[in-house]
């Protein structure tokens, strides 16, 4: 507010110079335009006499002339002439400049002096006259001069209202723009207010009420609170089956010690017992970090990634003689981790090769994103085995199952296809491949900010 206001004020006093250097100007044209106008009218009523000496007229243009000090003075000077206006009574004009004929000059402010020595200033208007005479051709010069006060009084009047109503404009437009800030910054209160709510507790997440200007501030908000409460979550899921994997193998010992076993079967059974915590907070740990990913990534290429997959895996299923074709959109990108698209595209292929019977169909095309969000992107997956019972289907995407304890007939690694798509806040969903007749496991990112 103050940034503007100050701008606007500099504005405002930009304009209010400009318009005052402006009417200056143009009552200096004005009066220019006046003097010169009397001067042409004092000359065209003038005359000479006979012996040479220059006779005004008897009724001047302005009868201002008349009277001494009335502010409008004239004079004519040449060689060996000089004549003053009876308003000059009581002044010193300041000298002129002979001029030549038809030449013009418009000069001032000007300083003159009356008979009390108080100084005053005037503006001069000049015009050079050759004027033929009875005896010869005498080159003379009219002044015309007239009180710079007038002027000067125009041009206060005028800037005491230029100021007052800029003053009162000004005034005005800081009062509306504080209003207009105010109001337009409102949706910025409300997600202030909404970010405090979710800070004490009181709200999930912000609402979906805003402006189209804030909807990529406050979905990105919303996917960081989201991201971070999953990662919570994970966290506390994962110490929670470490712990209680863990459960076993202790109750294993410690009813062995209570058994009195000798030295020999507790060293077995220590050691055995060893091996399978080891074993489970490996497991834990691999799939904690299988879970996790950054909410905002670089786009990856999928194509590269999808031929080194396939590669190997042709490699692997080289006895059944199984094809995978592509289609992938040259354009599509994953924004995520490069380990997540490889296990995501890996279990998928894989999971089909498995099952298929000779092809293998891959398709990964993009999703046009509105705005500034980024596209979506689309993995399809298609192969002409046995397919899946669509009443198996509901089974087979259950959540809430850990990995070794999640039956599937279909692939091994859907376990980890799943929790993929849960982090990226995908959708996964099974159905029959059209073409190939087999299944078709389809995943879908939508577009996000």
């Amino acid at each position: 507010m103050l940034a503007a206001s100050v701008a606007l004020v500099a504005f405002l006093g930009l304009t209010g110079y400009a318009l005052d250097r402006a009417f200056v100007q143009t009552a200096q044209n004005a009066l220019r335009e006046r003097l010169a106008n009397l001067a042409n009218a004092y000359i065209q009523e003038s005359e000479f006499d006979r012996t040479g000496g220059f006779i005004s007229p008897e009724i001047p243009p302005d009868t201002r002339l008349l009277s001494p000090g009335s502010g409008l003075y004239a004079n004519v000077r040449g060689e060996g002439l000089s004549w003053d206006s009876a308003s000059t009574l009581g002044r010193s004009l300041p000298p002129v400049e002979l001029l030549k004929q038809n030449e013009r000059r418009f000069e001032g402010p000007l300083r003159i002096v009356d008979a009390r020595g108080l100084e005053n200033t005037v503006y001069a208007y000049s015009i050079g006259v050759v004027w033929e005479s009875p005896v010869g051709d005498l080159p003379i010069t009219l002044s015309v001069f007239e009180d710079a006060g007038q002027i000067q009084d125009q041009v206060n009047v005028f800037r005491r209202a230029l100021w007052g109503y800029l003053v009162m404009a000004a005034l005005l437009l800081v009062l509306v723009q504080i209003l207009v800030l105010r109001w337009s910054l409102l949706p910025l209160r409300d997600v202030e207010r909404e970010l405090s709510r979710v800070r004490q507790g009181r709200s999930q997440r912000l609402s979906g009420r805003h402006p189209r200007e804030l909807e990529s501030i406050t979905e990105s908000i919303n996917s960081l609170i989201e991201s971070e409460r999953s990662h919570l979550e994970r966290s506390r899921n994962t110490l929670s089956d470490l712990a209680h994997s863990l459960k076993t193998p202790l109750a294993v010992l410690r009813s062995r010690l209570d058994a009195d076993a000798s030295h020999e079967e507790l060293r077995a059974e220590v050691g055995a017992q060893v091996q399978r915590m080891n074993e489970i907070v490996s497991y834990q740990l691999s799939r904690a970090a299988r879970s996790g990913h950054a909410l905002y990534s670089a786009p990856l290429e999928i194509e590269p990634r999808a031929e080194e997959i396939v590669a190997g895996l042709e490699k692997v299923y080289a006895s059944k003689g199984v094809f995978c074709e592509f289609e992938i959109d040259p354009a599509a990108r994953f924004h995520g981790e490069l380990g997540d698209l490889q296990e995501l595209m890996g279990n998928l292929v894989e999971n089909a090769f498995k099952w298929a019977r000779k092809r293998v169909l891959l398709t990964v095309t993009v999703e046009p994103a509105p705005d500034n969000r980024r596209p979506g992107v689309s993995f399809v997956v298609d192969d002409d085995g046995p397919g899946i019972p669509p009443e198996q289907v509901e089974r087979l995407l259950q959540r809430g199952v850990r990995g070794d304890e999640r039956v599937q007939g279909h692939g091994i690694g859907l376990s980890i296809v799943q929790d993929i798509v849960a982090a990226y806040r995908g959708e996964l969903t099974v159905s029959k491949a059209p073409e190939l007749g087999g299944a078709r496991f389809a995943v879908r990112f939508p577009p996000a900010y």
